[in-house]
């Protein structure tokens, strides 16, 4: 027992109980991302092989031989499906011109070079493949979507889903228009400035419920009349102003000429 104790005390021990601790916690990390995180095997060898053709002909410039990275761009290795289906579908990617963020622009590849692009890089490596079809067909909870719209997107997207500036240029799109597809994506993958939402953070059926709330903000309009961008107000009250100025000065004028 006192010989036991000595080594307790060794001075060497803490570091041995930290090593430890951090081998466990980083084991037990990666164990729970190989099991969220699994190939893409829906994809032929022949939507491989076209796919790559493509990406040396019009990526690897940026993202390098092997889609490993350079200094113009990251390594794309385990982005998945999803990720390329986003940038590519969108038209962000190939980007026109450095910036803050990719702007979005008419797409460069049709469907199947999108899908095969997209094959190829998720051969590469597992990462979030493309979303099921039953999680965009806009039959969710519209309600339950607006509460996690509100919490997890609304302080950047703006909680009308029209968008808002970010800090040094960036900037959160607005979501009118954008199809079910992308907008999953978009939380799966965590495009540009955008955090990644993954299933334990939002689940796929919290996904298809902001899906459905968007749909249904979107198809609803503004009953109220003109929106003034949805942002507000900053709007309304900028638009009160300056009409109500407007109106003072107009008939301060018109009182002015009456008494000449």
């Amino acid at each position: 027992m006192k010989a036991l104790s000595q080594k307790r005390r060794h001075p060497l021990a803490v570091i041995a109980l930290l090593v430890m601790g951090l081998l466990m916690t980083g084991g037990l990390y990666a164990f729970i991302n190989a099991s969220q995180a699994k190939a893409d095997t829906s994809y032929s060898a022949s939507d491989v092989s076209e796919g790559q053709k493509l990406f040396v002909a019009n990526c690897a410039t940026c993202h390098g031989m092997g889609a490993s990275g350079t200094a113009a761009g990251p390594s794309l290795v385990g982005v998945g499906a999803a990720a390329v289906d986003f940038q590519v579908g969108t038209g962000r990617m190939p980007m026109q011109m450095n910036g803050p963020q990719a702007q979005k622009k008419p797409v460069q590849f049709n469907a199947d070079q999108t899908k095969q692009l997209a094959a190829y890089v998720a051969s590469l490596g597992p990462g979030p493949a493309l979303p099921d079809e039953a999680m965009l067909d806009g039959k969710g909870d519209a309600t339950h979507g607006g509460e996690l719209f509100r919490v997890n997107c609304a302080m950047c997207h703006n909680a009308a889903a029209a968008g808002g500036a970010l800090t040094r240029g960036k900037f959160a799109p607005s979501l009118a228009g954008v199809s079910a597809q992308h907008i999953y994506e978009a939380m799966a993958t965590g495009p540009q400035n955008m955090p990644v939402f993954s299933d334990a953070n939002i689940s796929p059926e919290g996904k298809r419920d902001i899906i459905t709330f968007l749909q249904t903000i979107e198809s609803q309009g503004s009953p109220g009349g003109n929106d003034l961008g949805s942002l507000g107000p900053v709007s309304e009250g900028l638009f009160v102003w300056v009409a109500g100025l407007g109106v003072i000065i107009a008939f301060t004028i018109w009182l002015t000429s009456r008494t000449s």
